[in-house]
Parts: structure tokens; sequence; C-alpha cells
């Protein structure tokens, strides 16, 4: 009796798994803007007016002479690029292709330079391009700090909603400290003190008494509002002289670098906060994503019970990282004071936390989307100041709501789905 061989069944195929559902969120709403772009920029505006842009200052290398453009024509051309590139944008979702980064920051500065051509039409003051775009970056400065100092925080798993009461305490104390001693610099290293103690109250009800972070930072706002309020009434009012008069913080050029046209006034002509800032944002980019103690964060941030199991300190790390948060935040704080040579006044930092925690949703929690977000923010901040300056058409009502106005639809529109850290808000009790 010979033994027959059966063949093993065949697998069964793999079931194809469904493609996720295409949102044309993006191509829909560069659309919408480019026809807006078009509609108000371009057609609207009367026929034969002109716009000037300045573009180099008395200190550059070379002069450039200030560019005139008919304001119809110019804004029509840029208002049709940016529907190209809305285009482009439904086409490539369409095929489910990724486009980069490329295409949202350029369409966003033909929109940008579009509106500006018809702000600027027929007016007898030229529009200072390059003033304007230094001056975002120097008003960028406290949303900058605030989004880092939130990220570092959330990244550990602590939410920081108290960065508010951090830029507050520190634009206090490195006012306080900059006026008795008379230097702006012993002000700026006393502004990152006043952020840490803000923190430590953080990390005190939210790791120790384990009380509800949100509140808990809503409650240091108002704390710190009204502790600063109450000082600044019964101390620094009584003598102004001594408590409230900082110093203001010099302009640092940078030989040969400050002088490049453009590029030189902006990132080169400014206060050792701003170089400070470039650092900082550096450095935590490096060693948030490419060191141990990056990784060891992240993991605390994500899933703190594995961390704990291979040893890590899951409430010692956040309380570093919360400190450390504190003090970046007050850092930012010194721009209120030391950095604008102004004297410290109630709630003078005006919602900037807030900003500041919206730039770090947007850039999704990470110091170079931070920081992109922070000068999207501080320029629409200047850009209502320098219209102002021009007379432009808007009312100033308006022009005082565009950087929130801004927030909300970059938070809204551009966000799109981001996941935080998967702990973040969640105690640790072992």
């Amino acid at each position: 009796m010979t033994a027959t061989t059966v063949a093993p069944p065949a697998p069964a195929p793999e079931k194809a798994k469904p493609l996720a559902p295409i949102s044309w969120k993006a191509p829909i709403g560069y659309g919408v803007v480019g026809l807006i772009s078009l509609v108000l920029f371009g057609l609207l505006p009367a026929d034969g007016q002109d716009s000037t842009f300045v573009l180099s200052t008395s200190k550059d290398f070379f002069t450039i002479d200030p560019i005139t453009v008919p304001a119809k024509v110019t804004a029509i051309v840029l208002s049709v690029i940016a529907l190209v590139l809305a285009g482009i944008s439904w086409q490539a979702t369409r095929n489910r292709r990724k486009v980069g980064a490329w295409l949202p920051v350029v369409f966003g500065i033909v929109v940008v330079l579009a509106f500006l051509t018809w702000a600027d039409a027929g007016k007898s003051s030229p529009l200072p391009l390059t003033g304007l775009l230094q001056g975002s970056l120097f008003l960028a400065i406290p949303l900058v700090f605030g989004s880092l100092a939130g990220l570092l925080c959330e990244r550990s798993g602590i939410i920081n909603v108290a960065i508010e009461g951090q830029l507050l305490a520190g634009a206090f104390l490195a006012a306080v400290v900059a006026s008795i001693t008379s230097s702006a610099y012993v002000g700026l290293v006393a502004a990152p003190i006043a952020g840490m103690i803000v923190s430590a109250l953080l990390v005190l009800f939210s790791i120790r008494y384990v009380v509800n972070q949100i509140i808990v930072g809503v409650v240091l706002n108002v704390l710190v509002v009204g502790v600063t309020s109450y000082l600044f009434s019964t101390v620094l009012k009584a003598d102004a002289s001594t408590f409230n008069s900082p110093p203001k913080l010099p302009t640092i050029d940078i030989p040969l670098l400050s002088q490049i046209p453009i590029v030189g006034p902006v990132l080169f002509r400014q206060t050792i906060l701003v170089y400070i800032m470039y650092v900082v944002v550096v450095l935590l980019q490096i060693f948030v994503f490419r060191s141990r103690w990056g990784l060891r964060l992240r993991a605390v941030g994500e899933h703190p019970k594995a961390a704990d199991t291979v040893g890590i300190k899951v409430n010692r790390t956040r309380v570093r990282a919360t400190l450390l948060g504190g003090a970046v935040a007050g850092l930012g704080g010194a721009f209120f004071t030391v950095a604008a040579g102004l004297a410290f006044g109630k709630e003078m930092t005006g919602g900037k936390g807030f900003i500041a925690l919206a730039a770090m949703i947007l850039g999704r929690w990470n110091p170079v989307g931070a920081l992109a977000a922070a000068l999207l923010f501080g320029f629409s901040d200047n850009l209502q100041v320098v219209l102002g300056i021009i007379g432009t058409p808007i009312p100033s009502q308006i022009m005082l709501m565009t950087p929130y106005v801004v927030t909300i639809f970059a938070v809204a529109g551009l966000v799109g789905r981001v996941r935080p850290p998967a702990a973040e808000g969640i105690p640790y009790v072992k």
C-alpha cells in the first residue's frame, strides 16, 4: 500500500487594507483663500495705483532702490499663483500624494505679498518690508520661548497652561532686578528664576498632590496676575525710579552679517535675547530628538509605565522638564520689559502665553515647528502696527484683532490631525 502525499492548503490571500479617506480640507482652504485674494486684493483696487516697498537700510553693504509695482496687476498675478498652488494641492490630494512644506510656505508668502500690495496701493508712504520682518521676529520672542516651555512640559506629560503666568512673572522680576542693579543683563538673568518659581508650584500640585493640571495652570495664572498687580500698585508705583525703570537691552550688530541687505537687519541686528532664542531652538531640536535625555523625556510623556520598568524616574524627569520649561518661559517674559525697554505694567503680557500654546500645537510639539508658528503670529502682530503707520484702509479695530484671528484660523485650519503625547495630563502614581 503506497502512502499518498497531501499538499498543504494554500494560504488565504491577505485582505487589502482599506485606504484612508481623502481629506479635501487643505485644497479647499487654499482655493477659497486664493479666490478671496483675487477678488479683494486684485480686482477691487482702482487702476493706476502703485505700491512701493523699501528693502534696504542705511547700514547695509549696498542700497537697494525702493521697488514700485502696479498694485492691481501685481496683486492679480500673485493671486493667480496662489490658485495654481491650490490646484497642485488638489491634484496631490486626489492622487494621495503628500506635498512638502514648501507649498504652504510659498502659498502664504504670495497671499501676504498680494495683501501688502493692496494695502500700500496709492499710499504716499512706502511699506518698509525689511522693518516689517525685523519687527516680526522681535515680537515673536515671547511666543517662541513660551511655546518651547510648553513643549518641554508636555513632552514629559505635564500640561502647562501657566505659560501666561510664567511670562508675566519673568517680566516683573526682570524689570525690578534690572532697575535696582541698573543692568538689563542682570534683569535678563533674573527672569528665568521667576518662571521656575511658577513651575515649582505647578509640579508641586500636579505631581505631589495630583491635582488636575489644567486647573492648576489656570489658578497659577490668576495668582501671578494678582501678586504682580498688588506689588505694582504698592511698591513699584510708590518708587518707580528705583524699582520700575529698567534699562533696555542694546541692539547688537553681528559684524558683516548684519550688513547683508534684507537678511542682515532681520536676523543679525537684534538684541541678545534674539540670539539666545536661536541657540535655545537649535539645542532643544537636537536634545529632544537626538539625545538620550530627549528619548527619556519623550518616553515619560508617551508611556510612563514602560519608562519606569527600564529604570527611568518618571516623576523626577517630569519635575526637571517642567522647571526647565518654566525657566525658558521666564526668559521670554524679559522681552516685555528689558528687551522692549518698557516699565512693568499690570497684565502687560496680554494673553501671549495662550497664543504660545497655540504655536506649540501648530508646530506639532517640535521646536522648529513652534518657531515657525510663533513667527507667523509675530508677523501678524507687527503687521497691524506697520499698516496703521502707512494709513491702511482697514479699520484699526480689525487690525487689533489680526493676531488672534490668525491664531484661530491657523490652529483650526492648518493643524489637521495631530496627536499630543499619549500620557499628557495623566498623573503617574506607582
